[in-house]
């Protein structure tokens, strides 16, 4: 069965999903800015969500992480809870 692990971080809206964005694209630490800005729980673990299955997560999050590119900065993603970035730390296809 598929699985997978991810960090993420959750913000209120896109313009500060960017900003964040280009600021772990510019070497910012994924975990840091996750610890410093996220609205998610998870946010104090670095954004860690941990390993889970398909249908475990809100569907547009599922989409990503299931099938794009791993290691990568993924987002704006928008769901019902906000805006994420997404990074695939791992993926058991």
């Amino acid at each position: 069965m598929k699985t997978a692990s991810a960090r993420h971080i959750l913000v209120d809206t896109r313009e500060q999903c960017d900003e964040l964005k280009q600021l772990i694209l510019d070497g910012a630490d994924f975990a840091e800015i996750a610890r410093a800005h996220s609205n998610c729980p998870s946010g104090q673990d670095g954004g860690n969500l941990g390993e889970f299955y398909p249908g475990q997560m809100v569907p547009e999050f599922d989409q990503v992480v299931f099938n794009e590119a791993v290691g990568v900065v993924h987002g704006p993603i928008q769901t019902q809870f906000g805006f994420h970035l997404v990074e695939i730390t791992s993926r058991n296809d």
